[in-house]
């Protein structure tokens, strides 16, 4: 005697050896034996032998049509041998009775099993729902399949137009969209950015990058409302004629200088920061902008600015215009020592602002050397570099340029690049830098010594960090550091500007020590602050490498860092070379460059020779 038995979810026959009351001996057709338990067998047969009763049976579910077979069945929970015999007219045999069965248990949607070989047919309503899901389903899989297939031939799905930034920079593996280019990608060997391109989905590689961080720093684009700036009270005007020195492309100028020559012998020097706060209510609309930007964000050839521009061009110090600002003014005797200052709330005449480009081949240090002051402004920026020195040296640094940093400057013109070098602590650089350090440092510490709360860059045995509390920058060997230079560009800024100006007009500050938004701000501003500055290095790495296609270089000298780490002469680019041999770092190698990969932010290249060091 035969058995026909459920078992793990399927059905199974076999051979019965013992019947015992609960349980029986089977061997199935491979001559397995097993115990199976009474309760699962469902029909017993002594012919056709079991190999053919499985593949009848399975025939005679695979003529069944469900739809029949489910209008046949009672609305109650019935036993598969009762519709058995309802569906064929008779009273079926062992091969009817088990198709009967297997139809049933493959078919879910219609059928919900309740037991062993006990059914109930699903109410019209849940299998209409389960009938159209399931075709959504198939109609899905065949749209997938259609997908996967015209990626691979390199053909981009209409359909994924109005989808790409989703798939690019934030996929949603439950789509089909992103299901049929993963199994796509599989196929082609390639990363999702790469067969994208190959299918024309990227407009450019520079696109691809800007546009994911823009995707996800700015959903709502780059663009601003219509804002208006604030009317202030009017400002005493300042009795100096101030001049600011910046980049060319700089649109947001922050910071200018004056120099008079006091009746006592003695010089006054003016630091003067843009005020945009007086326009910018804390809570307005325009606070709102910046405080959700935080700062500018830079990159090569294009800016996002953290203002709109109607704002910054009304605090911008800009040639030819009176400008309110934060002034600090230090009197220096003939030594340059500080002997006396002061800050104040005023209007300032901007007369000039110097560029980079025209007014470093006059103002360096060769032409320092040599005395020549032909040019204008000429006296007072001798003054200010040698007033810089004096600030540097009171700070316990070296002027020592030997072992000093190089300046990497991008311009982006045409969609080609131009690299160039300027040595970090050139007269324009360090005049501009000490400056800034020294009003940046005494606003600090005017806030400290109000007990006005504020935000300072700290530095403790060798880490910087962004603070509530005043404590000492050990780098800049400055006992206060507290950024206040750069109002237009940075939030930091800004809120820093605030508390002054209330400690100038013996105001309440806007924020209170221990304040949960000053902390806010902190954390929010260090966060962007951080990821800008990401952004920014990346895009450099990508323009270095944009270059060396430019340029069509094929060889190129490199330092050693350490290990194979190096880094390639005339530009800010480092990479890593497997081929390089073990070689002491600073040792200059010469390579040769490879494949360039735009996507990724990489280059091959391979070790030639080390450069021979003349004697």
């Amino acid at each position: 005697m035969n058995i026909f038995y459920e078992e793990d979810g399927g059905f199974k026959v076999g051979n019965i050896l013992a019947d015992n009351t609960t349980s029986l001996q089977v061997e199935n057709t491979h001559g397995k034996r097993s115990k199976i338990k009474s309760a699962n067998v469902m029909l017993r047969f002594a012919q056709p032998t079991l190999s053919e009763f499985m593949t009848q049976a399975e025939q005679v579910a695979a003529d069944i049509d469900v739809d029949f077979l489910w209008e046949a069945s009672p609305q109650d929970e019935f036993e598969f041998g009762t519709l058995a015999q309802e569906y064929f007219g008779h009273t079926p045999n062992p091969i009817e009775s088990a198709g009967a069965l297997i139809r049933l248990h493959s078919s879910p949607m219609h059928f919900y099993k309740k037991g062993k070989g006990r059914y109930k047919a699903a109410p019209p309503d849940a299998l209409k729902s389960a009938l159209a899901s399931a075709e959504k389903k198939r109609l899905q899989a065949e749209l997938q399949a259609r997908y996967t297939e015209q990626l691979g031939n390199f053909e981009l799905p209409a359909e994924f137009a109005d989808k790409l930034q989703m798939i690019l920079y934030k996929p949603d593996r439950n789509t089909i969209e992103v299901k049929a280019l993963e199994a796509a990608c599989a196929h082609t060997h390639l990363s999702a950015a790469h067969l994208l391109e190959k299918c024309g989905a990227l407009p450019s590689t520079h696109d691809y990058h800007l546009n994911k961080f823009l995707f996800e720093n700015f959903p709502r684009g780059t663009g601003f409302p219509a804002v208006t700036v604030e009317e202030h009270p009017e400002l005493p005007l300042a009795g100096v004629n101030a001049f600011s020195i910046d980049d060319a492309s700089t649109t947001e100028i922050d910071d200018a200088f004056s120099v008079e020559k006091l009746a006592d012998g003695n010089w006054r020097i003016g630091i003067h920061i843009a005020a945009p706060t007086l326009g910018i209510a804390p809570g307005s609309d325009i606070d709102a902008i910046a405080a959700q930007r935080m700062s500018t964000v830079y990159m090569p050839g294009d800016k996002i600015t953290m203002l709109p521009d109607n704002v910054v061009q009304a605090f911008t110090l800009c040639a030819d215009k009176v400008c309110p600002a934060l002034s600090l003014y230090v009197d220096v005797n003939e030594a340059l020592e500080i002997v006396n200052s002061a800050s104040r709330l005023e209007r300032l005449h901007i007369a000039a602002n110097l560029r980079h480009d025209t007014l470093e081949p006059l103002f360096n240090e060769e032409t320092l050397a040599a005395g020549k002051l032909d040019y204008t402004y000429a006296p007072e920026l001798k003054l200010l570099w040698d007033f810089a020195q004096k600030l540097e040296a009171g700070r316990g640094k070296s002027a020592d340029n030997s072992t000093a940093q190089v300046d990497y400057t991008f311009n982006v013109e045409d969609d080609r690049i131009t690299i160039g070098q300027r040595l970090r602590g050139s007269p324009i650089d360090k005049v501009v830098s000490e400056l800034m350090i020294l009003a940046n440092s005494s606003w600090g510490k005017l806030l400290d010594d109000h007990d006005v709360a504020g935000i300072y860059r700290t530095q403790n045995n060798g880490k910087v960090k962004m603070s509530t509390v005043a404590a000492p920058h050990q780098g800049l060997g400055v006992a206060h550091y507290a950024w206040s230079s750069s109002p237009l560009r940075r939030y930091v800024d800004l809120v820093n500007q605030r508390q002054l100006i209330s400690v100038l007009r013996g105001d309440a500050p806007s924020y209170a020590k221990n304040d949960t938004a000053l902390f806010a701000i902190l954390r929010d501003f260090d966060t962007a602050y951080t990821t800008y500055s990401e952004f920014q290095r990346e895009m450099e790495r990508y323009w270095c490498l944009r270059w060396l296609l430019q340029e069509n270089v094929k060889q190129v000298e490199a330092t050693v860092l350490r290990e194979n780490l190096v880094k390639l002469a005339d530009i800010p680019l480092v990479g890593r070379i497997p081929s390089l041999p073990e070689t002491p770092a600073n040792t200059k190698v010469t390579l040769e460059i490879g494949d360039i990969d735009l996507l990724d932010l990489n280059f091959d290249a391979r070790f030639q020779a080390n450069v021979e060091v003349a004697a």
